[in-house]
């Protein structure tokens, strides 16, 4: 039987044809990583509530593919915002029992409940956070009636209803105004903004409503569009953004397409998935070892690789003495048609390079429309012909069932940091928003880099200030880039197998004296699995890493431990928790330690984890530059003692 919730039923009432998109279609919907998102605000707010700012915060951080300047901003406002509430309900529910995000699960109902606070004598109130100024919209919403109806089921006491407003503090940054005064005056202004409870009356008719509502679904065969007047989907301004559908710059459906399930299976070796590094680091290369790949090239620098190639670009040709020109897209939508009907063996198509491709778009609509830039478009006209065009372009190259892989050079930006810090950012080498929607259609998005030794890597590992993430639980930062190990590590996220978590990428280097670390292997010729004994913390020096391994993990290959030093859950903890406070201006030099004397390692039995004096050491302060990216180190040699490190007070 299906479950419904208060959101689903209040879509069907507002807009029965967005309903059947999002519910029966179930079409996919690109996410939207605006800084002010009021779904991914909404929850960081709920979770500092129920928590802390530091725990929303990360949340909220995590929610985007990469930090801008205005997720700062809006990340200041919540740090005024969640102690404000907590102050409100300290204040005014001091000997009240607080139960956050309490689940409602029943056969034909599901929800999730703010806060219940429940009073010494068992009666109880429900309340419901509400992030808007718009108080005067929520009054004759059923949600609260429809917990009080199910939470009664479960035996709880409810006699007060009630809405909490978190006021939204909206302000521009001034001509001639730095982000320091601007964020001066944003904290000035939610700090002055006040909390209003808003109690309601019960009401039993909502939840009559609401079980009639239900029946129409139901027996619902028609679709229509906004019969409340008030669906923000049927406004081009607010539309999800389906990856099915090919739309016009009002919004309206031009063509649905069908649904890619192609690779839906238990192990996905082929993802999409979005590749980006600085020049001549060989992400070209890397792709070239993906089985049956197709090229569509727009820089030309091919000699790399050997798959087919289609040249992108503009093809012009001479009729007596008339020059004829292709544009470089017209290309690109012929290439989309080919592939659409004609047969092949590819099973891989990979754009070599995307923002060339988008670049393209927009020649294109400007030589369409006779303008030269995208202003000339009257009222934002010409931006959403560039968007609706390359948008829709992306989406039937998607709906082919192909695996799609994007390629992008690198650059390089500074955010400034809530202390005015200033911090380095790598994205893709294409304009914000047209990143954002990549990123949503594709499994993953990756950054590959070269260390000082020249070596090659791939980072897997989400990290708040390097554009990436997908949908794979990587247990490892960063792997050679390598498509065997990329795979290895793809089916590891997926099965579960043993592969922890690296602190940073290393070359395999087993002196006779050491004890050796091996990853379980599946063929016979593995005599034994070493695993830790113990929960095991781990410090990396020259990545300035942290790194973790439980009780019964078994040790992985690749790791030279010589590097690594072990230190206390404390000492891990604490580092985990300065990495992500703010980063110093500049990253200071780092010095490698020396490796231990040859005759300090005792052999020890294959079946036992070789223990480690346990060092407690003082931390350098903090750098969260990716790998590759540090300074320089020195080599000590085995004579000079390990640098010492000063710790870093946080503030």
């Amino acid at each position: 039987m299906t479950q419904y919730s208060y959101s689903r039923v209040s879509l069907f009432e507002d807009c029965p044809y967005h309903f059947k998109l999002r519910y029966i279609d179930k079409l996919t919907e690109l996410p939207k990583y605006d800084a002010d998102n009021p779904l991914i605000i909404g929850s960081a707010l709920h979770r500092g509530i129920e928590t802390n700012v530091e725990t929303a915060l990360e949340e909220y951080y995590n929610a985007f593919p990469v930090l801008t300047d205005e997720i700062i901003n809006e990340a200041i406002k919540l740090e005024v915002l969640i102690p404000k509430v907590k102050d409100y309900l300290d204040k005014n529910f001091q000997d009240f029992e607080l139960i956050h995000e309490y689940e409602i699960n029943t056969e034909n109902y599901k929800g999730f409940v703010d806060l219940i606070l429940k009073a010494p004598d068992g009666t109880c109130m429900v309340m419901d956070f509400k992030y808007s100024n718009h108080i005067k919209n929520y009054m004759d919403s059923g949600q609260l009636h429809i917990y009080k109806h199910y939470l009664e089921d479960d035996e709880f006491d409810v006699q007060r209803l009630a809405y909490l407003f978190v006021p939204k503090t909206s302000l521009k940054q001034k001509d001639n105004e730095d982000l320091f005064h601007y964020r001066k005056r944003i904290v000035q202004a939610v700090e002055e903004s006040q909390l209003t409870l808003v109690p309601i009356e019960y009401d039993n008719m909502n939840v009559i409503y609401f079980q009639n509502s239900i029946s129409n679904i139901e027996s619902a065969t028609e679709w229509p569009k906004n019969t409340s007047g008030n669906c923000f989907s049927c406004n081009p301004k607010f539309a999800p953004n389906y990856l099915e559908l090919i739309t016009n710059e009002k919004g309206e459906v031009l063509m649905a397409l069908p649904k890619n399930e192609r690779r839906e299976r238990k192990i996905d070796t082929k993802p999409d998935f979005w590749i980006y590094a600085d020049s001549y680091v060989g992400k070209s290369t890397f792709v070239d070892n993906v089985d049956n790949v197709l090229f569509l090239n727009t820089d030309g620098n091919t000699d790399n690789t050997t798959a087919p190639v289609i040249a992108i670009k503009d093809e012009v040709t001479k009729t007596g003495r008339v020059t004829n020109r292709k544009l470089a897209w017209d290309v690109f939508l012929e290439t989309i048609s080919d592939l659409e009907t004609e047969e092949n063996d590819f099973e891989a198509v990979a754009l070599d390079l995307v923002e060339d491709l988008y670049e393209h778009c927009r020649i294109y609509v400007f030589d369409k429309n006779g303008w030269e830039h995208e202003s000339d478009g009257s009222y934002g006209k010409g931006w959403s012909k560039v968007t609706t065009e390359f948008n829709n372009a992306m989406k039937r190259l998607k709906a082919l069932g192909y695996q799609i892989i994007y390629i992008s050079k690198e650059k390089v930006e500074e955010i400034t940091l809530k202390g005015g810090a200033k911090r380095t950012t790598f994205k893709p080498n294409i304009n914000d928003k047209v990143a954002n929607f990549l990123t949503g259609t594709v499994d993953l998005t990756l950054r590959a880099f070269v260390n000082s030794d020249d070596e090659r890597f791939l980072q897997l590992a989400k990290k708040q200030n390097v554009f990436g993430g997908g949908r794979f639980d990587f247990q490892v930062d960063v792997i050679p880039l390598e498509m065997d190990a990329f795979i290895e590590e793809l089916t590891a996220a997926q099965e579960g197998k043993a592969t922890k978590k690296k602190a940073a990428p290393a070359k395999e280097k087993q002196s006779d004296d050491k004890p050796k670390r091996e990853r379980k292997r599946k063929d016979s010729e593995q005599e034994s699995t070493e695993v830790f004994e113990e929960d095991s913390y781990f410090y990396h020096p020259e990545s300035d890493s942290y790194v973790m391994y439980k009780k019964g993990d078994e040790t992985p290959t690749g790791i030279d431990f010589a590097h690594c030093e072990p230190v206390t859950k404390e000492e891990y903890d604490e580092g985990i928790f300065e990495q992500e406070a703010n980063a110093t201006d500049e990253p200071p030099k780092r010095e490698r330690r020396s490796r231990k004397s040859d005759n300090e390692d005792e052999k020890e039995d294959e079946s036992e984890v070789p223990k480690r004096e346990r060092k407690r050491r003082q931390r350098e302060a903090v750098d969260d530059t990716p790998p590759g990216e540090e300074s320089s180190a020195k080599e000590q040699t085995e004579e000079e003692p390990p640098a010492k490190r000063t710790r870093r007070r946080r503030s």
